[in-house]
């Protein structure tokens, strides 16, 4: 239902040009589209200049838009496209499935998953405590925020080491650690939401039972298994007989359905985008072209899904105290910010430390785990949307807040963190040595009498890392493959509408 009370700028515009009925709808709907699409890109130039990655932009974009500060876009909007969530995590979790190799991993799954569940655990716990004991939020909620911290962004890490291009042990093992920690978040997500919900409908009856736990998880391996089948399909379905625009085609529909499935059983696509992503790298025997076309598709997608998060941010509840607790919003949110942050580097410390990892790896691997924003944000848009159809506002408003704020922060120092580890454990794939070019360049610019001539070497130095800043910046993987399937395209329906002045020649 429209806020009659308060209608946004695009609503008040169109009824000053008298649009009604349908054609209003339509018209609020596209226009919301186009603004968003224009006011995150707009807020990335900004961002850029203050080294800031675009999720927060995206973020921010949101909050100055929605209806807690401009109120340009509709609300009708905002309810209506919960489905966003669904399609961003799905694809999210596929991209991500490319990492898990199993031929990479056998070696070192024992390794990673004593890594993956001590940190997740200890994140887990630390919330959950200062929720509970603390701020003395009810139980089943303290359990639902301290499943959300246990997630981690796998974007804004995945991103950062593609940009430094790192290499060797420690990104082999962060790379796995976020792929299975997105499993147990997942997992503790299942059952912390079912708890919720559950005790909730039963606060007037016998309680919770065994099956409101216990059916979740079956529809979420449900889930899983069809993700399988799925992954399965997919690689049947992309042979190399297709054509790189029909392979793409091919994916997102394949995605899209699994995405509209897992809608009907109320869960959430991470575990089976996941899947479906692993079994297909597993699969394809060097096919891995198509996620970085996947990858170059995606970012619109991205930008709607932050910017409506950001939508759902009101900073005038972060002064109020919530019926829940009598503790301000603000408070829960920092509190959350440093519980989260001790949990991951002091749980992946002890995880590194059990699986006796170098020293190196116990120190640091934390480090690239804090982004938060993508996981967290979808798997908390699916838990709020499942506590507002159980006439629990209260505690989708809080739960909302305190990702969203948390994430903001996050996304802003996570992608440093994550660069600083991969930094101390000297994991970069490129070194510029700024500091000493005379050494890199002095056997090109040796005179006859054994003698550098200093224009000459000052020539070389300038030479020398010209070519190797250019290495460092060539075209994005996502870039050129889609660049290639646009190419093949065109060549394609060029040759099919002059395929018979072709033949005459």
């Amino acid at each position: 239902m429209n806020d009659t009370t308060n209608p946004s700028l695009i609503e008040r515009l169109l009824d000053a040009l008298s649009i009604t009925g349908s054609a209003k709808t339509a018209c609020s709907i596209i226009i919301a589209l186009g603004v968003i699409l224009i006011c995150g890109f707009l807020m990335t130039r900004l961002t850029k200049l203050l080294r800031l990655p675009n999720a927060t932009a995206y973020i921010v974009t949101g909050i100055l838009i929605g209806p807690s500060v401009i109120n340009l876009i509709p609300r009708d909007f905002i309810s209506n496209t919960d489905f966003i969530s669904d399609i961003a995590l799905v694809f999210i979790a596929f991209t991500a499935g490319e990492f898990f190799k199993i031929k990479e991993i056998k070696s070192s799954i024992g390794k990673v998953l004593i890594i993956t569940a001590i940190e997740a655990i200890a994140s887990f716990a630390l919330v959950f405590a200062l929720c509970a004991f603390a701020f003395r939020l009810p139980v089943p909620l303290s359990l639902l925020l301290a499943a959300l911290s246990s997630a981690t962004a796998p974007t804004s890490t995945i991103m950062t080491i593609k940009q430094t291009k790192s290499k060797g042990h420690y990104v082999n093992m962060l790379l796995q650690v976020i792929v299975v920690d997105s499993i147990i978040s997942l997992l503790l997500y299942t059952i912390s939401i079912s708890i919720c919900v559950g005790m909730n409908q039963s606060s007037g009856g016998e309680g919770l039972q065994f099956i409101d736990v216990a059916w979740p998880i079956a529809k979420m391996l449900i889930c899983l298994v069809i993700g399988v089948a799925f992954g399965f399909a997919l690689r049947f379905l992309i042979s190399s007989k297709r054509t790189t625009d029909n392979r793409l085609i091919v994916v997102i529909a394949v995605l899209l359905l699994f995405c509209g499935i897992c809608s009907l059983f109320g869960q959430s696509p991470l575990l089976g985008g996941i899947a479906i992503g692993l079994v297909y790298t597993n699969l394809s025997k060097g096919e891995e072209k198509l996620f970085a076309q996947v990858n170059y598709f995606i970012p619109p997608i991205m930008l709607i899904f932050f910017v409506r998060g950001g939508m759902n941010l009101d900073f005038s509840n972060f002064g109020k105290q919530s019926s829940l607790t009598p503790v301000p919003l603000i408070v829960i949110v920092l509190g959350f910010l440093v519980a989260r942050f001790i949990g991951k580097l002091g749980g992946c410390f002890l995880g590194s430390l059990a699986a006796r990892q170098p020293k190196d790896t116990r120190k640091y691997l934390g480090l690239g785990l804090i982004p938060q924003a993508s996981v967290a944000i979808a798997l908390a848009t699916l838990g709020s949307r499942a506590l507002s159809s159980n006439n629990m506002e209260n505690e989708a408003s809080l739960v909302m807040t305190v990702i969203l704020a948390s994430s903001i922060i996050f996304e802003i120092i996570g992608p440093a963190c994550a660069k600083l580890g991969l930094y101390l454990t000297k994991s970069y794939g490129h070194d510029i040595n700024v500091d000493a070019p005379e050494s890199a360049v002095k056997h090109e610019v040796v005179t006859d009498a054994g003698s550098s001539k200093e224009i000459d070497l000052l020539a070389a130095q300038i030479n020398h890392i010209s070519k190797e800043i250019k290495e460092l910046e060539p075209e994005e993987a996502e870039e050129q493959a889609f660049t290639e399937a646009a190419e093949e395209y065109e060549n394609e329906v060029f040759i099919r509408n002059h395929r018979g002045f072709i033949n005459r020649k």
